[in-house]
């Protein structure tokens, strides 16, 4: 198989999850609900988990719901001093940045708050673009459409060409499906969704050696 496209989710994905930064960014979620919106602590919990579980993000449901401004939610939860979290890892960057095919950031997170992580991470030289929840248009994954929009944005003409690299399983089995090649990171035991699963990128070299052998 011949690859021309890797898609990498960010957050959890291009660093660890033991960071505590998606921790930090769920307490801004739940602060912004509470403080902003009004809602209970018991309310807050029943409506996250009814709307990830719908929509695929709180702001999906929130927006559809309670008419919630997307700039002032996402410059909200986001709020936060990333570099207390995150730091450059370059040995992931060189990895990374050897693959010879396009790569894309593939985020339900937004713009802004991904450039900052790429940044701190050092690969703001190393991705074609990043494919974010405005640029999908407010679509989210698992959402299928979301799927296929960025598809579309990367220029991919199949999805038997690309490849996807979650730590989410529950936003791999679309990808699956559609005939994406998807890695879960963050863990190794098998998973339905995935074909391959690895600690972190970095152990991409040993699952799939073929991305430095072979691109369209």
């Amino acid at each position: 198989m011949r690859f021309s496209t890797i898609f990498f989710d960010l957050d959890d994905t291009l660093y660890p999850n033991s960071t505590g930064l998606w921790d930090a960014i769920r307490v801004r979620m739940v602060a912004f609900l509470e403080e902003r919106l009004g809602f209970t602590a018991e309310e807050v919990n029943v409506i996250r988990k009814t709307y990830f579980e719908t929509y695929g993000t709180t702001l999906r449901g929130l927006q559809i719901h309670h008419q919630v401004d997307s700039d002032e939610y996402l410059a909200y939860v986001h709020d936060l001093p990333l570099e207390h979290y995150i730091s450059p890892d370059p040995e992931m960057v060189a990895i990374i940045s050897s693959l010879p095919q396009q790569k894309w950031i593939f985020t339900n997170a937004d713009y802004v708050h991904a450039k900052r992580v790429l940044s701190i991470l050092g690969f703001s030289n190393c991705f074609q673009g990043i494919i974010d929840v405005r640029a999908l248009g407010f679509l989210c994954k698992p959402e299928v459409d979301a799927y296929n929009r960025a598809l579309a944005l990367a220029g991919a003409a199949t999805a038997a060409e690309c490849v996807l690299l979650d730590d989410s399983p529950r936003n791999l089995y679309p990808a699956r499906q559609m005939g994406i090649t998807t890695v879960l990171v963050g863990s190794t035991e098998p998973n339905p969704a995935a074909q391959h699963a690895i600690h972190t990128p970095k152990d991409l070299p040993m699952v799939m050696p073929e991305l430095w052998n072979h691109s369209l």
